[in-house]
């Protein structure tokens, strides 16, 4: 028997009580929809997999690309006709036990949000941000994991609004640059495209592989995935925060610098161009 805000539930009718929710033991994925069609979906589902292998997570049989896929279709097919939006798609470990699980097979959760913003765009506003330096992230391979244990990015979120700030900047423990609250950094510099490698404990983000991939179409700018000091923030010329749902947002100030947009608005339209190839 469960208490939800008092009302009493039989615990078979809802798996309230799942692995995800009480140890964090689940990974996911935010996939952006335009018009039903599933924008980097190779590149997510083989981020999942890999995460539950790393999870340790069992893989079951049936969860192929083609299955996940009809699943999510049918989900935003309930909300909309031509969807377009956001999908979070969470895998966690069912089963009982405590922190020592009893089964290693795995449920799913698809939810799916609907949005009027179809393509990458970047917003007429200022967008402040700063260091958040109460936690750090861990610089190892569990970080670059997208999974439910993200109180210090909660915390940095608070941290930001308690500001004014639009998002925070988290450091590692070795006290360098690792990623904003919600997304992948990058910085432009005199022709060079800096971010944080993944021994800095950053996200193993899929909009940062496919910035990635896309710099090979700007031969004019060198891509180099490094160790970035916080230092090094100053003397930048652009400031990037990325993701699969947003793509690029430019930082406009950090501390009593501003930056300027440049190279992000002819990427936001170099991104839109490739994604409606899908």
């Amino acid at each position: 028997m469960i208490n939800y805000n008092e009302n009493f539930i039989n615990e078979s009718e809802y798996d309230l009580l799942n692995r995800g929710f009480l140890y964090g033991d689940s990974v996911f994925e935010s996939i952006k929809i335009i018009n039903n069609k599933i924008i980097f979906w190779e590149d997510h589902y083989m981020r999942l997999m890999s995460s539950m292998r790393i999870a340790r997570i069992e893989i079951s049989q049936n969860y192929t690309p083609e299955f996940f896929r009809s699943q999510i279709l049918n989900t935003i097919s309930k909300v909309n006709s031509n969807f377009s939006g956001r999908v979070r798609l969470s895998v966690f470990r069912k089963g009982g036990g405590y922190y020592t699980p009893i089964s290693m097979s795995s449920s799913f959760i698809i939810h799916c949000t609907i949005s009027e913003n179809n393509n990458f765009y970047i917003k007429n506003s200022d967008f402040k941000v700063d260091l958040f330096k109460d936690y750090y992230i861990q610089d190892n391979l569990l970080s670059n994991l997208k999974t439910n244990n993200k109180l210090i990015n909660v915390l940095a979120g608070i941290y930001s609004n308690e500001n004014n700030l639009d998002n925070c900047i988290l450091l590692n423990n070795k006290k360098n640059v690792a990623e904003f609250l919600n997304g992948n950094l990058f910085i432009v510099n005199q022709k060079k495209i800096k971010t944080p490698s993944l021994d800095s404990g950053c996200l193993k983000g899929v909009m940062r592989k496919k910035i990635i991939e896309y710099s090979k179409f700007f031969p004019d700018y060198n891509l180099e995935e490094t160790t970035i000091s916080p230092f090094e923030l100053l003397s930048a010329q652009e400031i990037w925060l990325t993701n699969s749902i947003t793509g690029i947002i430019p930082v406009t100030s950090y501390r009593n610098k501003t930056f300027t947009n440049d190279l992000a608005k002819i990427f936001i339209s170099f991104l839109n161009k490739k994604v409606t190839d899908f």
